[in-house]
């Protein structure tokens, strides 16, 4: 990952966050992509002393100028792009009978929509550097779970973007692949409105519903990001791979 540039959204906190300091730590240069600024900031300087560096990049990704000025800056700056990692995502609960057009709208947007809008930004710059991409997808992409129904949905769309932009950029060099990761503990569900006591309840009943006996933590995704990013991955595309304890392996409970 030496020199290599590589975009990471949602980088403040969560998956993102962990993902950006481990590239970081490896060599590569990358671009933060976040909105909180001060946990952004925070990242840049827990990290400044690894092989690589962490520029902070300020940007709402559900607009697409602000979108567009980013790639615009990035190439400016390094003059390539090697990987992009879409990592921002957000769950808000709701059924059938109770998801607002205005809750599925931003899901959409923000889990679907901007992830599209940055790969296909992106996609020159990658064929350029034979890069790849690595979209965070979910276990609810491969699983059916109630409760959450647009979320579910907008995971299984990442997932059916990331198999078919692989087929598409496969002659190009470019790899795509995402990971599907079971209950994570990062900010994910408290910024979806759940409480702090429903959220300790929450990741108690995880241990019994994932196999494995336990929550994962970010930096084991970042792991796997790191590696479906890297030369070592470079026979894998179009895959969406399951971390998750076991979770998907299990039947509704």
């Amino acid at each position: 990952m030496n020199d290599k540039v590589a975009i990471i959204t949602g980088a403040s906190s969560g998956i993102g966050r962990a993902t950006a300091a481990l590239f970081a730590a490896n060599g590569a240069r990358v671009v933060a992509v976040g909105r909180n600024e001060k946990e952004l900031n925070l990242l840049r300087d827990e990290t400044q002393s690894g092989n690589g560096s962490i520029k902070i990049a300020l940007a709402d990704i559900r607009e697409a100028s602000q979108i567009d000025r980013l790639i615009s800056e990035i190439v400016e700056t390094y003059g390539q792009i090697d990987v992009l990692v879409n990592a921002a995502g957000i769950l808000l609960n709701g059924s059938i009978e109770n998801t607002t057009l205005d809750e599925w709208d931003k899901m959409m947007n923000i889990n679907v929509r901007s992830v599209f809008n940055l790969m296909q930004k992106c996609v020159p710059h990658l064929i350029n550097s034979k890069g790849n991409v690595v979209n965070v997808s979910s276990v609810t992409g491969l699983r059916a779970f109630p409760g959450v129904l647009a979320y579910c949905v907008s995971k299984a769309a990442a997932d059916q973007l990331t198999r078919c932009t692989a087929l598409e950029l496969a002659p190009h060099g470019v790899r795509v692949n995402a990971v599907n990761p079971g209950v994570v503990e990062t900010n994910l569900h408290k910024r979806g409105g759940m409480e702090n006591e429903a959220y300790e309840k929450f990741l108690e009943h995880s241990k019994t519903t994932h196999p494995l006996g336990r929550v994962g933590k970010p930096e084991e995704v970042a792991e796997l990001i790191f590696f479906l990013a890297s030369e070592k991955a470079g026979w894998i595309t179009g895959a969406t791979y399951e971390i998750d304890g076991g979770r998907a392996q299990t039947c509704a409970r």
